[in-house]
């Protein structure tokens, strides 16, 4: 039994990779606003009522590759060695993805990851969506500095700073990629530019959060 589950959740997961490659595909080429569900289906291979089963919206089609990083902060949080500080913890965080040219960072020259990057930051209903992955960021992140000894308003208010932080890192580095600056170019300025906001953040939240 165990067995024939996780072969159905292999099949499933390759049937959602076909449907958003196929629908990435179609968005890269025409833009976002220019492609039908139908169309999307079609190229896919699936039915209209599979391609729904799998993604409730067309916004759904492109955002869920972010689904697995909303508590990725908080995850952080939750597994930091002991004796390192939350700030502490996501700074390193942040600076190791930014040598693995991690596309959550912005700073990667793949050619499609950019060509994302580009597709999310002029298409106003994926950006307006954006928003609410980063809702359920500052939500999850705070839940775990509370966790970590610091009081609801205070966690509260520190997620909010970081996660917002952390974004605009990732534009800034993105705007870098789509302005056609090579990835390794860019990444001195990045790990610079990462310092400065969490020694920023340091200096903000120093007495607020628990060491």
């Amino acid at each position: 039994m165990a067995e024939h589950l996780g072969l159905r959740e292999r099949k499933k997961q390759r049937t959602r990779q076909t449907i958003f490659e196929a629908a990435l595909r179609l968005f890269l080429s025409r833009g976002f606003d220019d492609v039908s569900i139908v169309e999307i289906a079609e190229a896919a291979e699936v039915s209209k009522r599979t391609l729904f089963t799998y993604f409730p919206t067309k916004e759904d089609l492109v955002l869920h590759v972010f689904a697995d990083h909303e508590d990725e902060s908080a995850r952080v949080v939750r597994a930091r060695p002991a004796g390192t500080s939350p700030l502490a913890a996501l700074h390193a965080h942040e600076l190791d993805a930014l040598a693995r040219r991690d596309p959550v960072t912005g700073l990667t020259s793949d050619p499609e990851a950019v060509a994302f990057a580009r597709l999310l930051s002029t298409t106003a209903s994926l950006s307006e969506r954006l928003l609410r992955y980063a809702g359920r960021s500052i939500a999850a992140l705070a839940e775990a500095l509370e966790e970590a000894g610091a009081d609801e308003l205070t966690a509260r208010l520190a997620a909010v700073q970081i996660v917002t932080v952390l974004r605009a890192l990732a534009d800034r580095n993105s705007e870098q990629m789509q302005a056609g600056r090579p990835a390794d170019e860019v990444y001195p300025e990045a790990v610079a530019a990462a310092d400065r906001a969490f020694g920023l953040l340091g200096a903000g939240l120093a007495d607020a959060l628990p060491a």
